[in-house]
C-alpha cells in the first residue's frame, strides 16, 4: 500500500522489545490513521524483562511503557480517549490512583476497571489505552520555547539533522548558529517534536529567513504551522520587510508546507562543496 510522504501511515505497528510480543505475536501499539491503539501493558521493564513486586511501581512502569509507545506514534497522554485497567485484586486499584491521576487527571479519558486474572502471577496491573492524534496547539499541550543552553541546542540540532541529514551540523556549529539566529524548539508535553530558525533581516529588502521543521511522526497536527507563526512574529519584531525560507529539494513535505503558506520558489542552488540541491522560496505577500 502506498502512502503520501508526510502523511500518517494508514497502518503501522510499534514494538517495544517485550519478549511477550514476539512469543505471542502482537504489537505494543498499532497506528491506524489518526487512531492509536496501545495493547494491554504491564509493569515489566522491557529492556531487562524484570518487574517490581509493588503494584504502584508496576503502575508507574506501565505508564512509562505506554508513554514510550504513544511518543513513537506521534502523540501523548493528552491524546488518550479511552483507558482500561485490569487487576487481579480489586484492593490494589486505589493505591495506584495518584499515579494514574498524574497521567490522566487533566485529560479525563473514558475509563473502565476490571478485576481479572493476568497472564503471569507477578503481574498486578495491566493498562490499555486508545488515543486519537488530532490537531495540537499552544492550548493543547504544545510548547514552543527559545533555545537556551547546550542541552536545548543539542535538541535543536537533533531535529535539524533528522530533517536535513545531508547538511548535518556538529554541536559546535549548532551553538554558533544559536549565537546569530533565533532558535526555538517545540515540545508536545515533554516530548521534542520540532524546531525552527529565524535569521535576522538582511539586504535592501530586509528579508528575514523563517524555517520550521517537524519530526515525521508528528506532522499533520498543526505543529509546523505553530512554529512558523512564532517565527514569523519574531521576524516582524525584527522589522522584516520580506520573508524567505529554504528547503532541501528532496524534502517534498517541506516544499508542500511552504507552498501552502504562500511561499513561491525563487531559486534552486547547490552550495559550494555540496552535492544536494536546495530551494529558496519567498513569501508572496510581505509580512503584516
Amino acid at each position: 500500500m502506498t502512502e503520501r510522504q508526510g502523511e500518517p501511515p494508514v497502518r503501522r505497528t510499534i514494538v517495544s522489545g517485550s519478549a511477550f510480543e514476539e512469543r505471542i505475536g502482537y504489537a505494543r501499539a498499532v497506528v491506524d490513521g489518526d487512531r492509536v491503539h496501545v495493547s494491554g501493558t504491564t509493569g515489566f521493564d522491557y529492556a531487562a524483562m524484570t518487574i517490581a513486586e509493588d503494584v504502584v511501581e508496576q503502575a508507574e512502569q506501565c505508564l512509562r511503557n505506554i508513554g514510550a509507545a504513544l511518543a513513537e506514534a506521534g502523540c501523548g497522554f493528552g491524546d488518550v480517549v479511552r483507558v482500561r485497567y485490569l487487576l487481579p485484586a480489586r484492593e490494589d486499584f486505589e493505591p495506584c490512583w495518584p499515579v494514574l491521576r498524574r497521567a490522566f487527571g487533566d485529560v479525563r479519558p473514558a475509563a473502565t476497571m476490571m478485576v481479572c486474572g493476568l497472564a503471569d502471577e507477578r503481574m498486578r496491573i495491566e493498562i490499555e489505552v486508545d488515543a486519537r492524534r488530532g490537531p495540537v496547539g499552544p492550548g493543547a499541550g504544545l510548547r514552543i520555547e527559545a533555545v537556551d543552553g547546550d542541552a536545548r541546542a543539542e535538541e535543536w540540532r537533533h531535529v535539524r539533522n533528522m530533517i536535513v541529514p545531508p547538511a548535518a551540523m556538529t554541536p559546535d556549529e549548532a551553538r554558533e548558529r544559536g549565537g546569530r539566529y533565533r532558535l526555538e524548539n517545540a515540545y508536545l508535553g515533554d516530548v521534542l517534536v520540532g524546531c525552527s530558525t529565524v535569521r535576522p533581516p538582511e539586504g535592501e529588502e530586509r528579508a528575514a529567513t523563517v524555517i520550521a521543521r517537524v519530526l515525521p511522526a508528528y506532522r499533520g497536527r498543526g505543529i509546523g504551522a505553530a512554529l512558523y507563526a512564532s517565527g514569523l512574529e519574531h521576524a516582524r519584531v525584527l522589522g522584516a520587510g520580506a520573508v524567505q525560507t529554504v528547503v532541501l529539494a528532496a524534502d517534498a513535505d517541506g516544499l508542500r508546507f511552504a507552498e501552502a503558506r504562500g511561499f513561491v520558489e525563487a531559486e534552486r542552488y547547490v552550495p559550494a562543496g555540496g552535492s544536494d540541491e536546495w530551494v529558496g522560496l519567498r513569501l508572496a505577500s510581505p509580512p503584516s
